[in-house]
């Protein structure tokens, strides 16, 4: 017991746990003139982290649960990535995967697949893992029940891209 309340007494340290901005040292003069020269598009490049290195892209490409699909209503109307929804391709929304991202949609009641894009955030509803279009329900055979269980698996990650008007 001594030896425990010794060893919290003397990790304890009186130096300050972040240091302060007058503490950082300034870059050097050849540092800041190489980061000069560099171009936006090399500096922007050097901060980008590869999928294959990102471990909160990598780590996870299939999942099962719920898939659902939204059509009408939002027919003609921009998605998350900046292009007008059309009910009748084969897209879906998803909550966390980079837009543009390709996945495969397995129906584990009938078997059938599709390849869909991702260019949409959602699901909103509590539970369920992926809303297709209604394209993309049609070709897995769920559009009369609403529903289906269903395996998704990451074929690619996209860019995250947004399209511009």
């Amino acid at each position: 017991m001594l030896l425990f309340l010794l060893n919290i007494l003397f990790s304890c340290s009186s130096a300050p746990r972040y240091g302060s901005a007058s503490e950082k040292k300034a870059p050097s003069k050849s540092a800041a003139k190489v980061s000069q020269n560099k171009s936006a598009k090399e500096k922007s490049a050097s901060r980008l982290i590869p999928v294959e290195k990102n471990p909160t892209l990598s780590y996870q490409r299939q999942w099962t649960g719920e898939a659902s699909w939204y059509g009408k209503d939002f027919h003609g109307k921009k998605t998350a990535n900046g292009e007008i929804f059309n009910m009748h391709q084969l897209t879906a929304a998803h909550r966390t995967l980079p837009l543009g991202s390709v996945v495969q949609v397995t129906n584990l009641d009938n078997g059938k697949s599709v390849q869909v894009r991702i260019n949409d955030r959602g699901p909103y509803i509590h539970g369920r893992l992926i809303d297709l279009s209604y394209g993309a329900a049609k070709q897995l055979d769920f559009t009369q029940h609403g529903t289906a269980t269903v395996r998704l698996q990451v074929l690619s990650f996209g860019d995250n891209s947004y399209k511009k008007d």
